[in-house]
């Protein structure tokens, strides 16, 4: 990024300036201070409004990026002739601050519209990104060009004072810092509307005391000033330093982001680090030629230390235990800060340094600083667009350090200074791919192995796997998306089986996520039934086809898989579906919220068929009560009859596009396949079982829901998960209290009275395993235990149950030996029990091993392996 002007004029000219008011300027501190406060919020506020668009923060993050520095480099360069034909800059430079503040509470109405415009069109992906990156980069550089513009007109306003611009435009910069790190409190506090709100009345306040201080600037202060500028290979050079510090600063909020702070709040972060370091630059740096020499060098030394200690900073971040949402963000941020304020220091320096240089041409520092923007702008989309896609985001902040050092080096001679760059470049090579996950998370993955890293700039992708053989797949590094673990793959395949009981007789889906495939999965057993899977990230489409196609069935390969954002996909397709399954997903996450809006619902009710059912899971330990009610709310909207469903501890809200008997449908569809096929349908566990998970209507009200364009959980949810609001026992008691009694379900759901006494059992068994789960969140065991084997005399056939009974005397393994059980016959009763539980099986295996039953031993091993088909040591035992 670069700097303003430090103005080398006279300080006698002063003496020109006959105003009644004689220290007027230092009014010009005060409302430019507030400009660059505005300017830098709304950067990182629009961001996170294209965050909202995309639905993924880094080309929020790029195209606003972009858009401010191209906007700022052309207006600068634009007003070093345009100020001096104006007579009163300051009355010039309110209006515009005005019309900024005025554009910046309208634009979110016009990028709607438009996004409206777009959304009704046919487009491919690549044609809607490429039309709203051009949308973007239109309505964003319009703001952008004024505030270049501005610059310019405050710099003649000032010019015959004692007030130097260096001066001037640090305390700018420091007000633009501080307005970097406004949304780091306005969004999880006030939200994003809000937020903009408030800053836009800075931007008026600003804009007033600019009208005010324009009566006291003197009339011969609007003198014709000249337009030579410094040599084009300066420029250049500048330009290419600009390129290299905005690939910096993107690269840096991807990896800060992945192992820290939420993006939008890294990218706050980083901006205000760099105007940091880049007013203290200007002002405390000496004008000396051995510092010339030194900067390049500082500058890509300081980016190489940085990647050295990712690794220890993510450890820290894993380890760390903040007691509020506040501490959290301040100290990760100042630990950010640690290792990117050296380069920013550095990169501050250069701008006064060569505006000493070339200080004979008139505006040289308007000049470079036009030539800095624009080549930051450049750097920006390469970063985007070729860097990160072909190389990585480390190896791109690798490139920027090493580019920032090579600019800067071009433009002196020093002998000295390019062996000191060899020097770094022997430093870079052993840093140029990311660290393995077991380094970046060294408590949660510990003893994994990278398997698969796919990076672009939509999202990032690993999968590594464990000592056990199971794999994880992981995106953005600390999401956990899904794990071929056994009682995960349970989990994920419910997700598709309970979406198609619902329907009388489904023969078409649609996955809005593929993750690793194992979902999909869970249809396998429905016949005749088309298939459709849309996910956005390559990375996870390529891991569901070869690394997790061991426990998916190689499904993948069998459905139509679109590389699509789950809102555009909707909005172009004019395909219907029976049913349509919402996956998992980390809600608090910056874009992630859109997919819960009333705008997202409606869309999949658009396209179900008129019998479909859409259904929404939900991962109970994501959100707080208030933030579940939000989407409750939203729900409730689109779908007025909608349903809830417990599995595990996920939550299924089911809509139907028209009123629907569950029990009645349930029944029609298992009646179409033959006994063994209602089994694997139903995942061995009966249709009562499913039936008896049910929960009840999806409570709501008319309070406040989540709109895509007034967003709310992804702001709430950060600060309720240090401030004890995420707490999944009260949210379980919660949901308990909204649990209908046996009579009232069976009503809803339509089943006979000749079955009642069936679903009854089921249904109590559900209820039971959930006051369980509450007993164990609150630490009461014995009474967890007493409802579990309570909840499985109900019903037998729960796989939860049986595995939490299972898991219960794999514990008390010594106590059935005291009761005169051989440990041989204690883990074949856990077998009974649950047929497929993973410890008993391998604990039969090495028993019958060591007792050179072989055969016996093989029939465990090979269950074992169909259980879980990556286990290392089954696997390796062949």
């Amino acid at each position: 990024m670069g700097d303003h002007p430090v103005n080398t004029k006279n300080a006698v000219l002063a003496s020109g300036d006959h105003s009644p008011v004689k220290s007027w300027w230092w009014g010009v501190v005060f409302f430019y201070g507030l400009s660059g406060f505005a300017s830098l919020a709304y950067e990182v506020l629009w961001s996170r409004m294209l965050s909202m668009q995309f639905g993924v923060s880094i080309f929020g993050v790029v195209l606003t990026v972009t858009a401010f520095m191209i906007g700022l480099g052309s207006g600068s360069l634009a007003g070093v002739k345009w100020a001096r034909l104006i007579r009163k800059p300051l009355v010039v430079f309110a209006v515009i601050e005005m019309a900024i503040a005025l554009y910046a509470l309208m634009l979110p109405g016009l990028l709607r519209w438009t996004s409206l415009w777009l959304a009704a069109g046919r487009l491919t992906l690549m044609q809607w990104y490429l039309l709203q990156a051009l949308e973007a980069l239109s309505l964003l550089l319009v703001p952008a060009f004024a505030m270049g513009v501005g610059f310019a007109l405050v710099w003649k306003a000032v010019d015959r004072t004692p007030l130097s611009l260096g001066k001037l435009y640090g305390l700018n910069t420091l007000g633009g810092a501080l307005g970097a790190l406004f949304p780091l409190w306005g969004l999880p506090v006030l939200g994003w509307t809000d937020s903009v709100r408030g800053v836009a009345l800075l931007g008026f306040v600003a804009g007033g005391a600019a009208l005010f201080f324009s009566r006291f600037v003197n009339s011969s202060s609007a003198e014709k000033q000249g337009t030579s500028r410094p040599p084009l290979s300066a420029l250049l050079f500048y330009a290419g330093i600009g390129a290299g510090s905005l690939m910096l600063e993107v690269g840096w909020v991807r990896l800060y982001g992945m192992i820290m702070l939420r993006t939008e709040y890294v990218l706050g972060v980083i901006l205000a680090v760099f105007l940091v370091g880049i007013a203290l630059g200007s002002l405390l740096v000496p004008r000396r030629h051995w510092i010339s020499v030194l900067l390049p060098l500082v500058a890509g030394g300081g980016v190489l230390l940085g990647l050295r200690f990712l690794p220890a900073v993510s450890a820290w971040v894993e380890a760390s235990q903040f007691q509020s949402f506040f501490s959290a963000v301040s100290s990760e941020a100042m630990v950010a800060a640690l290792f990117t304020l050296p380069v920013t220091l550095a990169l501050g320096a250069w701008l006064p340094l060569l505006a000493e240089r070339y200080k004979h041409v008139d505006a040289s520092g308007v000049w470079l600083y036009g030539a800095n923007c624009l080549g930051g702008g450049l750097g920006a989309l390469l970063a985007c667009l070729v860097i990160i896609p072909f190389f990585g985001s480390v190896a791109m902040v690798v490139i920027a350090g090493l580019a920032v050092s090579a600019f800067g080096l071009a433009g002196i001679k020093s002998r000295w200074g390019w062996l000191g760059f060899a020097f770094l470049l022997m430093l870079a090579w052993p840093l140029r791919n990311m660290p393995p996950v077991r380094d970046l998370l060294p408590i949660a993955e510990a003893d994994s192995r990278d398997l698969y890293l796919y990076e672009d700039a939509v999202s990032l992708t690993h999968v590594v796997s464990h000592k056990d053989g199971q794999r994880i797949l992981l995106s953005d590094l600390q999401r956990m998306d899904a794990s071929s673990d056994p009682a995960a793959v349970e989990i994920q395949m419910d997700q598709a089986r309970l979406a198609l009981l619902l329907h009388p007789d489904p023969r078409s889906v649609l996955f809005l996520g593929l993750g690793t495939g194992i979902s999909m999965a869970g249809s396998a057993p429905f016949p005749d039934l088309d298939r459709s899977a849309v996910e956005l990230s390559q990375g996870a489409i390529f891991a569901a086809r070869h690394w997790f196609s061991g426990v998916n069935g190689g499904i993948v390969d069998q459905a139509r898989v679109y590389r699509d954002d789950a809102r555009h996909y909707l909005n172009a397709t004019d395909r219907h579906y029976d049913v349509i399954i919402g996956d998992l997903f980390h809600p608090d996450l910056a874009g992630m919220g859109s997919l819960l809006s009333v705008q997202q619902f409606q869309r999949a009710k658009d396209h179900l068929n008129d019998d479909g059912v859409f259904v929404q899971w939900l991962a109970l330990n994501q959100f707080d009560i208030r933030s579940l009610g939000v989407v409750f709310n939203s729900f409730r909207q689109v779908f007025p009859d909608a349903q809830m469903f417990m599995d595990g501890m996920h939550l299924a809200l089911v809509g139907p596009r028209k009123p629907l008997l569950i029990a009645g449908a349930m029944q029609r569809n298992l009646q179409r396949l033959d006994d063994r096929g209602q089994m694997l349908a139903t995942g061995n566990e009966g249709m009562w079982t499913w039936l008896g998970r049910y929960w009840g209507p999806v409570p709501g009200s008319q309070g406040r829901v989540q709109d895509e364009w007034v967003p709310y959980i992804e702001y709430s949810l950060p600060r309720a998960r240090y401030d004890g609001s995420v707490n999944l026992a009260n949210l379980m008691s919660w949901l308990m209290r909204r649990h209908p009694d046996v009579d009232a379900a069976a009503n809803i759901l339509g089943v006979a009275e000749h079955d009642r006494e069936a679903f009854g059992r089921a249904y109590m068994a559900t209820t039971l395993t959930a006051q369980s789960w509450i007993s164990a969140l609150q630490g009461d065991e014995a009474k967890s235990v007493k409802m579990i084997w309570l909840a499985y005399q109900a019903n037998p056939h729960d796989h939860w149950i049986a595995n939490a009974l299972a898991d219960s005397m794999m514990q008390s393994l010594t106590q059935a030996r005291e009761h005169g059980l051989s440990t041989r016959e204690a883990l074949q009763r856990i077998l009974q029990v649950s047929p497929d539980h993973v410890n008993a099986l391998r604990a039969l295996w090495h028993l019958e091993k060591a007792a050179g039953n072989m055969q016996e031993a093989e029939r465990y091993r090979l269950k074992l392996l169909a259980v879980s088909p990556l286990d290392s040591e089954a696997n390796s035992a062949l």
